[in-house]
């Protein structure tokens, strides 16, 4: 504790200790709190707070600690607190008494803040490479087995049919929303803490935007009173991740659904299945529940982190030393969750037959054969209530999809409209083959020619649009 000791008269509780370290966790910010040494280091030069011999065997130092971070050689003292007390006493164990140079105008306040913002950085670009890896899945999927069509749902009822590659652009249209999220929140948060100080700033000339250049910061912070206590940037980035993790649920929840025999439409692989110790019939795609189950550790890791910077006064408050535990947690969890949806994906079976089944269940197409009435000049209303008849016929029938009505079910469904075009059109030559057409799954899904929609050559354009992104 000889760090901060100078007016204590007794040493430290061994409770109170063991209470206030987080070595344990802030360990992980080690090469962070070295490179913002080294340049801090530089900037006491540049100040002539330290001569050019001193800077040399302080950053040489510095640098030899970092080797030791990263061959794991160094050997954490839990009665020094802390990853700032740590390296600082291991520095000067090394380089001897100037390493108590080092701190000069810091505090362990805009040092943890600095700290903090470049562990996030690096993170974020792991998590982008996450999320890439995993659209790529989903876009060589689409490109594999994207021509197959898949029941859409709305209230997890049939609604229309949707080629397979459009529902899983849906995700990519996801996760580059979420890339771009954690763009914004990196955008905002690359500026430079060092040389707030405690609170009020440092006490020397320093030249904080030549420091912050070094460590690719883009500009430093304004208030030293705002830079030392902010943590909206671990909230913005706990938000992007907790509504990633919404993302993947999601898709994992289709995925458990899928995957039932019931359902049928997907086989996910061996190697991301387990079984069970009682059932020797059973396949779990158990990485998918765990996904599923993980996202409510990163929406709480959000939660707690809000509550706790919801009631701290100016500046910089103890209370912030916990927002490292769940942050770390949730991006770990975000980024592990990434690169395992990535490998289900990239190995999932898909059977096609059984989806093509499915998507003709619960006349899917009758949206597609009202929307055919009203471009022969039917009101929507009146097309609507047409077709409804013809789904309560069929249904009544045993018919299994709308295309096999006879002829004679359209034309009287049409004739026994209010509607004097729907009438008119019953007497038309070839209307219940044309309406017939309209009703197969092939004619449902060409009839949604429009930007963003699930006709073939819609979905080709979009499919390429994504491919192109990812590799610009």
């Amino acid at each position: 504790m000889r760090l901060w000791g100078g007016r204590f008269g007794d040493g430290p509780d061994a409770r109170m200790a063991d209470f206030t370290r987080s070595i344990e966790v802030d360990a992980e910010l080690a090469l962070d709190d070295i490179a913002g040494s080294i340049a801090h280091v530089r900037g006491l030069a540049r100040a002539g707070l330290v001569t050019a011999e001193e800077a040399l065997a302080l950053e040489d130092g510095l640098v030899s600690l970092r080797e030791d971070v990263v061959g794991g050689r160094v050997a954490w003292d839990p009665a020094l607190e802390d990853v700032h007390m740590n390296l600082e006493t291991m520095l000067t164990e090394r380089v001897g008494a100037v390493g108590g140079k080092l701190h000069t105008g810091r505090s362990r306040n805009d040092q943890v803040a600095t700290d903090l913002r470049l562990w996030t950085r690096r993170a974020i670009g792991r998590l982008d490479e996450g999320i890439v890896a995993l659209e790529r899945a989903l876009i060589d999927l689409a490109e594999r087995d994207g021509d197959t069509v898949l029941p859409g749902t709305t209230h997890i009822q049939p609604a229309q049919p949707v080629l397979f590659a459009h529902h899983l652009l849906a995700y990519v249209e996801m996760l580059e929303r979420d890339r771009g999220r954690l763009a914004d929140a990196r955008r905002r948060l690359n500026l430079s803490p060092l040389g707030s100080g405690a609170l009020a700033g440092a006490g020397y000339p320093l030249d904080r935007e030549t420091t912050a250049a070094e460590l690719g910061f883009d500009g430093v912070t304004a208030n030293s009173l705002d830079a030392t206590s902010d943590r909206d940037f671990v909230v913005e980035v706990l938000s992007a991740a907790a509504l990633a993790m919404v993302h993947l649920s999601r898709f994992a929840e289709e995925i458990t659904w899928w995957s039932n025999p019931r359902f049928g439409f997907v086989r996910v692989a061996d190697a991301f299945s387990t079984g069970s110790s009682m059932m020797p019939n059973k396949k779990n795609p158990d990485p998918a529940e765990l996904v599923r189950g993980r996202s409510a550790g990163v929406i709480g890791a959000l939660t707690s982190t809000l509550a706790l910077i919801k009631g701290l006064p100016l500046a910089y408050q103890r209370d912030l030393q916990e927002d490292k535990p769940a942050f770390f947690a949730a991006l770990a969890t975000l980024d592990a969750s990434l690169g395992v949806m990535a490998g289900l994906v990239e190995t999932l079976a898909v059977n096609r037959s059984r989806m093509q089944e499915a998507a003709e269940e619960g006349y899917t197409t009758a949206t597609a054969l009202a929307d055919a009435l009203v471009r022969r000049g039917v009101p929507f209303r009146a097309a609507h209530h047409i077709v409804g008849g013809l789904v309560g016929g069929a249904e009544a029938e045993g018919k299994r999809t709308l295309a096999q009505l006879p002829d004679e079910a359209f034309r009287a469904a049409l004739d026994g409209s209010d509607d004097a075009t729907a009438r008119r059109l019953a007497h038309e030559k070839g209307i219940a083959h044309a309406l017939r057409e309209a009703a197969t799954v092939e004619g449902s899904l060409a009839s949604a020619d429009v930007t963003g929609g699930t006709a073939p050559a819609r979905v080709a354009a979009a499919l390429a649009r994504a491919k192109a992104r990812l590799s610009a």
